[in-house]
């Protein structure tokens, strides 16, 4: 039985036709229909004589909408609101008040209620309507327009609640989305940056998204507002820190060739609790600064390293079960900066990016080094099992991570740059 969710917006036409569908597949004797039926509808349906508006009512349930016309609302709702419809909101609010304050896409979800949905998209006249109209949800919707840079309907929000304190954590969400306009309003209206576990240092670190400016430029915001980081290379590595890094060279010429265990590259002393075998995309556990440079998308970074004589070929550390060896360049094959993150809507692929893959074939990278992988995607980012590759190269990681996917997890083929397959194997690259 699918675990249905509806996406961010949902498509009322693609609701109607999976409902039909569901309706022709039950009628089939389709298992999973069969299944759909049982667990959702209040009675028992024989096929033979099952109904569209049965099929619809077993689709909205399997979504945990009580019924099909609450639905319907969910999505004309959310469309209104994305057209900044401020009259169809009024209408449909006023119809049911319940709108108000249950989740927007039905499904607890980060987007929240209807004025909460309406901050992350900067919607202020419908954020003004629906506050007038009863909704309370001002806090979180603060952080969701925080996350998403909407400034201006955040400033609107804080003013409205009565320029609170920021309360702990506030800075998360623009950490997590690396907004910089979003960290300086938390610290604007009286934010902190508290050390410990669980700060938003560790959430700039392990955030899924890849704009290195933007990361640095948070990172030195905090420092600007008091916070102390550790005195450590890889620290150093995380601010973008050219002149520290020169430092900790001068003082550890061997330095770059060194390999770091995870709980140094995901540092305790800033909050952080990585798991060895998570990654967005190669692993890094047991990687020099090289491969870091590449899994973080930091081109200048990977290039200063380069120049300083950073070995292409550096092989990350084996483990007791002969797991590890890879070098930067399968980091560059099946890597999280394969593809954009568009925190309003969705992700897509980066076509024709191979940057990484090119520039470390250029300064000597071998494409046949073969290594022995073992991982799993960080929570969210497709199929959680712990996988083993045994005895691959560059090219063989990248199409046999793309072939072991679990069925309708299709986003985790946005881990395989595929231009960086096609530029392997230019260069002769072989499986």
């Amino acid at each position: 039985m699918p675990d249905r969710r509806l996406p961010v917006r949902p498509d009322l036409e693609q609701l109607r036709h999976q409902a039909k569908d569901l309706l022709k597949a039950y009628r089939d004797g389709d298992a999973e229909a069969a299944a759909d039926f049982a667990a959702f509808h209040p009675n028992k349906v024989p096929a033979e004589s099952a109904q569209l508006s049965d099929a619809q009512l077993v689709l909205a349930r399997s979504y945990e909408a009580p019924s099909w016309t609450r639905l319907v609302q969910c999505c004309q709702l959310i469309d209104a609101i994305w057209d900044d419809d401020v009259e169809t909101v009024r209408r449909l609010v006023t119809a049911n008040h319940h709108l108000i304050t249950e989740h927007a896409t039905i499904r607890d979800s980060h987007w929240g209620p209807p004025l909460s949905y309406a901050a992350n998209l900067g919607r202020d006249r419908i954020i003004r309507l629906l506050y007038d109209l009863g909704a309370r949800d001002l806090q979180h919707a603060i952080g969701r327009a925080v996350l998403q840079s909407r400034i201006e309907t955040a400033a609107m929000l804080h003013e409205m609640l009565g320029r609170p304190t920021p309360p702990a954590g506030a800075l998360g969400g623009a950490a997590y989305t690396l907004s910089v306009p979003g960290t300086e309003f938390i610290f604007r209206v009286g934010g902190r940056v508290l050390p410990g576990a669980g700060t938003p240092v560790e959430t700039v670190i392990g955030s899924d998204s890849r704009r290195p400016a933007d990361k640095r430029r948070i990172l030195a915001i905090y420092a600007e507002h008091g916070y102390v980081y550790p005195d450590t290379a890889i620290m150093a590595f995380h601010r973008g820190r050219f002149d520290l890094l020169e430092q900790h060279l001068a003082r550890d010429p061997e330095l770059l060739a060194r390999t770091f265990a995870i709980q140094e590259i995901f540092p305790r002393e800033v909050g952080c609790n990585q798991s060895p075998y998570e990654a967005m995309g190669t692993p890094v556990d047991g990687g020099t600064f090289l491969h870091l440079a590449v899994y973080w998308d930091e081109l200048d970074m990977a290039e200063w390293l380069l120049d300083r004589g950073a070995n292409p070929n550096a092989r990350a550390a084996i483990d007791a079960d002969g797991f590890g060896g890879y070098t930067p360049l399968f980091n560059s094959v099946v890597s999280q900066a394969g593809f954009w993150i568009n925190y309003s809507h969705s992700r897509a692929p980066r076509p024709g990016q191979a940057k990484f893959t090119e520039l470390l074939i250029e300064r000597g990278a071998d494409p046949n080094i073969r290594a022995s992988i073992r991982m799993r995607l960080g929570p969210g980012h497709g199929d959680p099992r712990l996988r083993e590759f045994r005895d691959v190269t560059p090219l063989s990681w990248g199409r046999r991570f793309a072939q072991e996917q679990v069925p309708g997890k299709h986003r985790e083929m946005l881990f395989v740059n595929t231009e960086a397959l096609r530029v392997v194997e230019a260069h002769g690259g072989r499986e």
